[in-house]
């Protein structure tokens, strides 16, 4: 895959959509999309682990300007295979540690686990996931979506497609 035409739709992982996720935790959310990353063949045995230890020591929660925030976990390229995206979304907020004030506790409702192979695609999904946080209504009706036909729909309103 080009790394130049990353794209978020073609990347998420159907098998690690958890949506209305009853998580009680942020280790528990990042286990969950890990291990179904894991079974899809997508990273190593060694991922969940490496994204805990990463978030613990560079936290990812992120305050939006809506009410529901987000979370960015991800780790080095040494523990993916091929490249993919895990989300989840949360009826109950867990807490992340703020990436800016890592003392702020974030409660997050929405988590895209990043998993990448190659430095700059992890900087460009970064700037894709972004861009879709910075729209308070497409956060809102992501955390909405019952389905991942309904999760694919909102997010090709805001990530460009390639054909």
């Amino acid at each position: 895959m080009d790394s130049t035409l990353l794209n978020l739709l073609d990347l998420l992982a159907p098998e690690a959509v958890a949506l209305n996720f009853p998580a009680t935790s942020a280790e528990a959310v990042i286990r969950h999309l890990a291990a179904a990353l894991f079974k899809g063949g997508y990273v190593r045995e060694t991922f969940a682990e490496a994204a805990l230890e990463r978030e613990a020591r560079l936290p990812t929660g992120l305050r939006l300007s809506g009410e529901i925030h987000a979370a960015i976990p991800h780790t080095d390229i040494e523990h993916v295979i091929r490249p993919a995206v895990g989300l989840a979304t949360l009826p109950t907020p867990v807490v992340f540690q703020n990436m800016i004030d890592p003392t702020d506790a974030v409660p997050v409702r929405l988590v895209f686990l990043l998993a990448l192979e190659q430095p700059k695609s992890q900087v460009e999904m970064l700037q894709q996931v972004a861009t879709i946080l910075q729209n308070p209504q497409v956060v809102s009706e992501l955390v909405a979506a019952q389905t991942l036909e309904e999760v694919r729909r909102v997010l090709a309103q805001v990530v460009p497609t390639q054909s």
